[in-house]
């Protein structure tokens, strides 16, 4: 009886192998997995559970792995091993891949969604990004590139959530080699990185126009520009008409000459000041009308002054003397000239009053102080004008034209004096 069971057994197994895919194509046997066809297979650590096609009792074709923490895998086997086209949900990271696979792991060309947010799309080596692919992360940042152990590795394009745009090479996640970034407002570097921030030779083209060729180091330019220096006396005399030149240089910390930076704009502005001087003074004055309504601007001198037009050939200013000639108590402009702007309006600017440095350096050439603007009144108190020259360092009153606040009176009286001063653009 004994040997009857076994041999009616083993002819049911066979049988049972033999109907696989006909008449019970999802019956699950706990004890062996299939032969050939379809079935259902748990396995005896209940952990995995297989239905799908099988061949010589290993599965092979198309089928489903069920996980017992809910993870699956669904695609192509072959000879027992995951191998082909499927896809792959982890339940512990809720991340999921579609795409090709070999020996279990994601390899070749796929898809993988990560549940944090993003997703990537490219070559993989087992399951990690190896080769080329497109990585968008959770904030919708785009990378486009070479990929070595999972990293950004090689040459690649990255825009990032800002706007801004790199494109260059890689190593190992960061920015390094040599690489272009593109700001959103325009400004542009283009040179050598390390470890994600300039470090190197390279350019610096800023929105402002400021240019800056040169050696970086930790993000930051070696040789940057840290003061203004303006050459010649420290007080020149000048007189309306007559041209000025100045020539200023932008320096380094040490005094030398920032010759790696182009385009900082500077200007030149001239404006009046008060101050007390004697009545009897061999100066010539200004009558500044009240009702001016010009906001004082604060200089970087420690007094306050307020504008005073420039002029130069192309600006279409006058010739130097009419310069003069409008200077003097005759030719002064009259109030409420419907000719010109109004009170407390001035000329329009300079043109040669703003220049841009290159290799560090600017000049002014031709300026000119320009008439009185409306509301300004010359009284001269010489005969004739004074010669025009430079005064030495030291002397007590910079710059040229003084005014006066109101006509002098009495010993003493409130004066004004024209500076020119310089600001960068």
């Amino acid at each position: 009886m004994r040997l009857l069971r076994e041999t009616s057994s083993g002819k049911m197994a066979s049988a049972s192998e033999g109907r696989a895919t006909s008449c019970m194509p999802r019956r699950e046997l706990p004890g062996r997995p299939p032969w050939n066809g379809y079935g259902v297979y748990v396995y005896p650590n209940s952990f995995f559970r297989y239905e799908g096609e099988w061949r010589g009792g290993k599965k092979h074709g198309w089928g489903k792995l069920l996980f017992k923490d809910g993870s699956y895998y669904e695609g192509d086997f072959v000879d027992g091993e995951i191998t082909g086209e499927g896809c792959r949900h982890w339940a512990l990271t809720g991340n999921t891949y579609t795409g090709q696979f070999v020996l279990g792991e994601p390899q070749g060309h796929g898809v993988m969604k990560y549940q944090a947010g993003g997703h990537y799309e490219g070559e993989l080596f087992r399951g990690l990004r190896e080769g080329h692919g497109c990585l968008v992360d959770a904030d919708g940042q785009v990378y486009w590139g070479s990929f070595h152990d999972n990293k950004r590795h090689g040459r690649g394009r990255m825009i990032f959530r800002n706007g801004d745009e790199y494109e260059g090479n890689w190593v190992r996640d960061q920015r390094q080699g040599h690489g272009m970034l593109r700001l959103v407002d325009g400004s542009t570097y283009e040179g050598q990185w390390h470890s994600g921030v300039f470090s190197g030779q390279g350019s610096m083209a800023h929105c402002s126009g400021v240019i800056y060729r040169g050696i970086w180091i930790n993000g930051h330019p070696m040789a940057q520009a840290t003061r203004i220096a303006i050459l010649g006396p420290e007080v020149m005399d000048t007189a309306q008409g007559s041209s000025l030149t100045l020539t200023v240089q932008l320096q380094r910390d040490n005094g030398e000459v920032a010759t790696s930076e182009d385009g900082r704009e500077l200007e030149i502005s001239a404006g009046v000041r008060y101050v007390q001087l004697p009545a009897y003074s061999e100066v010539s004055f200004f009558r500044v009308d009240n009702g001016l309504g010009q906001t004082p601007i604060q200089t970087p001198f420690g007094f306050q002054c307020i504008s005073y037009p420039l002029s130069s050939p192309k600006s279409g200013g006058p010739e130097p003397g009419a310069a003069l000639e409008s200077a003097s108590a005759d030719s002064s402009l009259p109030e409420g000239d419907p000719g010109g702007p109004p009170a407390g309006r001035h000329e329009p600017r300079c043109p040669g009053s703003r220049q841009r440095a290159e290799q560090g350096c600017v000049q002014f050439s031709d300026v000119r102080l320009g008439p009185p603007p409306p509301g300004y009144h010359a009284i001269l108190f010489l005969e004739g004008l004074r010669e025009v020259g430079s005064r030495p360092r030291g002397q007590d009153h910079g710059g040229t034209m003084p005014t006066a606040q109101g006509p002098p009176g009495g010993s003493r009286s409130h004066v004004q004096m024209c500076e020119l001063d310089h600001k960068e653009g």
